[in-house]
Order: C-alpha cells, then sequence, then structure tokens
C-alpha cells in the first residue's frame, strides 16, 4: 500500500524536474538511477519524511489507515476498537464495523511491516536494531492509541493479546517495574481500558509492554498518582475544559489553565494531548494549534493532517 504513496512522490519529483533544463545523458543517470543496487536505500521506505507532533484523531477514517498518517509524519494514530466474537474490530460506531477491518489487518499488520522494513537484517551488524518507523529519526517512537469502546475489563485483554506480533518481534515500548525502555511502537489504552489492568502490572520476568492515556485535569488531585511509567500521555476534551472557542485567542482565564495543566502534566515527565479542539473556521483552528503548541503541548490532535502539515510548512516549532 505504502508503495503507492511513494511513487506519488516520486511522479512529483519528476514532474518538478521536468521544469529543470537538464542534459540528455544527465536525464538518462536519473531516469535509470533506481534500477540497480548502487542506488537502492535499505530503509528507504519513509525516505525524507520528517516526524511532527501531531496525533491522527479517528485514524480510521483516513484513506489508507495508519499509512495515510504515516506518509505526513504524524507520530501518533487512533484506533478504535470493539471486540465481537473474539475479534477486534474498527470503527467510529456499530454501524461502521466490517468483518474485514480488524485491528490486526489494519495497525498490527501494517504497523509491524513497516518496522520491519526500517530494520532489515544485515551482515554489516553487530547487534540487532530497534529502529522507529521514521528513517529520518530511527529513535522516535510511534504512538499507538487504542481507543476500547466495548466493555473495557473484557475487551482489553483481547487488546493485550493482538500485540503479540510486535511483542514477538521486540518492537514495544516495555515496563519491568522500575525503568520504561522505548522501542519503536508505544501502545496507549484509552476510552474505556481500566487503570487497574495498567498500573502496578510489569516486573523484570514478565514486563509490560502497554500505558495508559491518563486525564490531564486531575493529574494533581485525583489521579496524582499516576506517574509517566503509567502514563506517558495525557489527555482531555479541550472544550470541557476551555469551552466553545470562536475566536483565535484565549482569554487569561483559559490561559492560565492550559499553562497550569501543562506545568503539572510535565513535572511528571508526562506528555500532554487536547482532543474536539475546533475544526472550523480554520484560522481559529490554526490559531488554537499555535496556542496549544506556544504552551507546550506535546501531540497536537489533528483531524485534517494535509492542512496541519502545510500550516507549519516554513514555520518553526
Amino acid at each position: 500500500m505504502f508503495s503507492a504513496l511513494l511513487t506519488a512522490a516520486l511522479a512529483a519529483t519528476t514532474c518538478a524536474q521536468a521544469d529543470i533544463s537538464l542534459s540528455q545523458p544527465l536525464q538518462n543517470i536519473l531516469s535509470h538511477a533506481q534500477q540497480g543496487p548502487l542506488y537502492t536505500y535499505p530503509t528507504d521506505l519513509t525516505q525524507s519524511i520528517v516526524p511532527k507532533p501531531f496525533h491522527s484523531h479517528n485514524d480510521y477514517w483516513r484513506p489508507i489507515p495508519f499509512y495515510s498518517a504515516l506518509s505526513v509524519g504524524a507520530l501518533s494514530v487512533e484506533a478504535d476498537v470493539w471486540l465481537y466474537n473474539g475479534t477486534l474490530h474498527i470503527g467510529h460506531e456499530q454501524g461502521a464495523l466490517t468483518n474485514e477491518r480488524t485491528f490486526d489487518d489494519l495497525y498490527i499488520q501494517p504497523i509491524l511491516s513497516v518496522v520491519r522494513a526500517q530494520n532489515p537484517n544485515s551482515s554489516f551488524l553487530t547487534a540487532p536494531t530497534r529502529n522507529g518507523v521514521y528513517d529520518t529519526s530511527g529513535g522516535q517512537t510511534l504512538y499507538l492509541f487504542v481507543d476500547v469502546k466495548t466493555d473495557g475489563p473484557t475487551t482489553f485483554p483481547y487488546v493485550i493479546k493482538a500485540l503479540q506480533p510486535l511483542r514477538s518481534a521486540g518492537y514495544l515500548t516495555t515496563y519491568n517495574g522500575t525503568a520504561v525502555t522505548p522501542g519503536p511502537v508505544t501502545v496507549i489504552g484509552t476510552g474505556n481500558t481500566p487503570l487497574n489492568q495498567v498500573q502496578g502490572v510489569g516486573n523484570a520476568t514478565h514486563p509490560r509492554d502497554y500505558f495508559f492515556d491518563g486525564p490531564i485535569p486531575t493529574l494533581g488531585t485525583t489521579f496524582s498518582n499516576i506517574t509517566a511509567d503509567v502514563s506517558p500521555i495525557a489527555s482531555t476534551d479541550f472544550v470541557v475544559q476551555f469551552g466553545n472557542v470562536r475566536n483565535e485567542t484565549f482569554n487569561a482565564t483559559q490561559l492560565a489553565l492550559l499553562e497550569s495543566q501543562v506545568a503539572t502534566a510535565h513535572a511528571k515527565r508526562i506528555m500532554v494531548r487536547y482532543w474536539d479542539q475546533p475544526g472550523w473556521p480554520v484560522t481559529t483552528r490554526n490559531a488554537i494549534w499555535r496556542i496549544l503548541w506556544n504552551a507546550g503541548v506535546d501531540l497536537l490532535n489533528v483531524d485534517d493532517l494535509q492542512a496541519a502539515a502545510d500550516y507549519w510548512q516554513g514555520d518553526t516549532f
């Protein structure tokens, strides 16, 4: 699937080259360069894609789930899972579920395929590699948010089981009871994910390889015992916290709340994300992105990935 995206990108490059006057010999070299091993780069699947602090909200709505987000450099993707007859299905609501669109087929296997491509076997290796999905930043993890829609205590064990292909390959971020070991993929349970199936789990013999999406507003009160090894990221509803923002600014009260929540989370080394941000008008949406980023928000919740990528072009994060 992703090869089609790469083909489109190469086509765009070819069109750009058409505007440049090149000698016929140089054109021949360029047109045949990728036909031999000399110009074949082993980990070129995500070549030139710059990772960006975007969360692909409701990622399963994309033209090609996971791959569309990957093509623009999103650091995080979100999959809504529903448990039926022992299988995790993907969709925003029950009426959108199908037998074919499963968690394994849309996320686990594609992610596994890409990570494997970024960690090829080589006689030059002195030890196995654990590169992430982005060739330009091999140490960057991909956050896979699993939004549990059906009963949490019943469904989450199936989520844990579904991670086995990534687990067996050694590609998951883990917690051994004392420390977190980063991996190419970090799984975050959200929605109906039960905290008690995450917190307190994990030791040297049986490391935990999944985490919990903490609640931003109560990290300093009700959930003050949540730490970064349980919740590396915390989230909350933007509208519930700040109301319906109908212009392009925050008032002093809103800004103070935002800064306080970010500070509390960061003091715990927990990243933050706000969802349910305004998507329209576009100028308001973009202004909110900038306000959140300036305040230290780590992942921008994005519905229009291409618009977000284009908006930041030429603008320094």
